[in-house]
């Protein structure tokens, strides 16, 4: 199932608890947010204080994405907050087996997030252990950067891989997608797709329409 998830970072935090619902009930599947701490990567977001306070404004599936140096730590946190998948980085994890096992042992969905020039490869013993994998196709950090070429080419590997292995893997895109690019990025086998400019700066429901419009293409 093609599914969307729009980046709460790219939002007018003044509105923010209506910009979420508004995209919620435009039919959206996911809330994207990417909670930053200053060190993995240069910005600082919002942790779970944000979280727990938007939980109230949609019943979609809260996508964390957790950018930020031993995720671990912060795992019951972020359930109690109204996370329902975390996605952490391998570059991040010291301990990636253990982290993943940690937030499964939670009942949380689990995901694990590669940046741009990270190989495949690390994800070899992992990838039957996770629900998703997020390929990032931009350096993590800022919104509104331009898509990465290179990394249609890691969506493509990775779904041979998944599909060599018998896995029903959810592969999420993160950076740079757009209307424009979003039909080469599902041929290309991803399936969860990040947006977040291309949502909110404009009519947010009609941006989300339009990629609905989009994903009926697929799947009629």
């Amino acid at each position: 199932m093609l599914k969307l998830a729009p980046s709460i970072l790219a939002a007018d935090f003044k509105n923010l608890g209506q910009q979420v619902s508004d995209v919620s009930k435009a039919g959206a599947h996911y809330i994207h947010l990417d909670v930053m701490d200053g060190t993995f990567v240069p910005s600082i977001s919002f942790g779970m204080p944000v979280i727990s306070s938007l939980r109230s404004c949609t019943d979609r599936i809260f996508d964390v994405h957790m950018m930020v140096g031993e995720p671990g730590r912060y795992v019951s946190e972020m359930k109690s907050a109204g996370a329902d998948l975390i996605c952490v980085h391998a570059e991040a994890c010291t301990h990636l087996d253990r982290t993943v096992n940690q937030i499964k042992e939670t009942g949380l969905k689990v995901g694990v997030a590669l940046n741009p020039a990270t190989p495949l490869s690390v994800l070899e013993c992992i990838l039957p252990e996770v629900d998703m994998v997020l390929i990032m196709s931009v350096n993590p950090g800022f919104g509104g950067q331009k898509f990465i070429p290179y990394t249609l080419k890691k969506i493509k590997s990775l779904r041979k891989m998944c599909d060599e292995l018998g896995l029903n893997t959810d592969i999420q895109v993160d950076g740079g997608v757009t209307c424009s690019n979003l039909r080469e990025l599902i041929e290309a086998g991803a399936n969860v797709f990040v947006a977040g400019s291309a949502i909110f700066k404009g009519d947010a429901v009609e941006q989300t329409k339009e990629f609905l419009k989009i994903f009926e293409e697929y799947e009629q």
